[in-house]
């Protein structure tokens, strides 16, 4: 398999159709999905596969498809796309992720999402980047956390006001300069 890059453990590629099945297994998971409205289909993970794949064509980056090096395995997205909502801090490239149930625990999004880190300032895609998480959400929270973002705000996210549990946001930043002291206190 040829990846655009790599981490320890995860390739990272760009989508393909035959993703499509895959990741709508992880969608339809409840309790992968526990902190979003809802679970979705294929038709709606189809749409967002377009979509990345769009970003990537149009921009150079997307939430990228991943694997398990050792494996070959398709394990779920990790990586970074442009966001437009209403928001103070928007528009913004945010870094995000989600893996199917099997992977979680063995630190794949943490040591995914700092891949992509270096891979964004590295290729000066952006100077700051940001993740969003609903304030429930601990798990992505602490994974913002183990990758040196610093919380920036609170804000109510406008696509979420039908689900008061979840609009809450947490806001975590991370900007080019810091990234690189990041880097000089390893």
């Amino acid at each position: 398999m040829s990846y655009l890059f790599t981490s320890q453990r995860l390739g990272f590629r760009t989508w393909k159709q035959s993703d499509v099945a895959l990741m709508a297994e992880i969608n339809a998971d409840a309790n992968v999905m526990r902190y979003f409205p809802s679970t979705q289909n294929v038709a709606e993970t189809e749409a967002f596969v377009q979509r990345m794949i769009s970003m990537y064509e149009k921009s150079g980056y997307c939430y990228f498809a991943v694997d398990e090096l050792d494996t070959g395995a398709f394990i779920g997205f990790i990586g970074i796309a442009y966001q437009e909502y209403d928001a103070p801090f928007t528009p913004c490239t945010d870094v995000g992720w989600r893996l199917k149930q099997t992977s979680w625990g063995k630190g794949y999004a943490t040591e995914g999402a700092a891949a992509c880190l270096e891979f964004a300032f590295k290729n000066n895609f952006t100077d700051e980047l940001y993740s969003v998480a609903p304030g429930v959400n601990h798990p992505s929270i602490n994974v913002m956390q183990k990758i040196g973002m610093k919380f920036d705000l609170h804000f109510n996210h406008p696509k979420l006001t039908e689900f008061p549990a979840l609009q809450l946001c947490h806001v975590y930043k991370l900007n080019k300069n810091d990234y690189s002291q990041l880097g000089s206190k390893k």
